[in-house]
């Protein structure tokens, strides 16, 4: 039951959930700004060079696909709740 307090921990305290994905975030562009710890010879496109490229990309893909996805739903997926009664 330690997912269930932690589900309902996480609903409580949403501003504290988003403050902790965009430390991971940040987290993440460091890292990968570190030349070190990321080897970019190999890099196919020039964007690939940049610090946090990756990083950023995945974060606003998945945004892009959660707000399409809501769009595309609201646009005639979804059906009204007594649309099975008529």
């Amino acid at each position: 039951m330690k997912l269930v307090r932690l589900i309902e921990g996480s609903r409580q305290r949403p501003k504290l959930l988003v403050r902790v994905g965009l430390g991971v975030l940040a987290l993440l562009v460091v890292i990968d700004a570190v030349p070190m710890l990321v080897d970019k010879e190999h890099a196919h496109t020039a964007a690939e060079r940049w610090p946090g490229f990756w990083a950023v990309f995945g974060f606003v893909s998945c945004a892009l696909i959660v707000f399409l996805s809501k769009a595309f739903g609201h646009a005639g997926i979804m059906k009204r709740e007594e649309y099975y009664d008529e």
